[in-house]
């Protein structure tokens, strides 16, 4: 039997964990007192009627921002500060 715990991570975990350490990035340069564990990650990305994590997290566990901020904006400011900090991460990772 194999501990999952001590098996080398494949390309597609890192990946998944650099997008999650990406998005940890962006909440705390934009003052958002969010953290996504992996299994939250997982959680938004396997649900089906969630097709944008972000929109579905903040629909579901941050609803009082979409009465002040548009979806749009707050949606479009993380994904491109998360991009940023994706690329400065999978640079330093090569």
């Amino acid at each position: 039997m194999t501990n999952s715990s001590t098996r080398t991570p494949e390309p597609a975990d890192l990946n998944t964990e650099f997008h999650r350490q990406a998005y940890n990035a962006a909440f705390n340069e934009l003052g958002l007192p969010w953290y996504w564990d992996a299994s939250t990650l997982q959680r938004l990305a396997a649900n089906p009627e969630a097709k944008e994590p972000v929109l579905h997290y903040l629909e579901t566990q941050q609803p009082h921002l979409l009465k002040a901020y548009d979806a749009d904006f707050l949606i479009n400011a993380i994904h491109s500060t998360k991009a940023r900090c994706f690329n400065g991460m999978s640079h330093q990772a090569t």
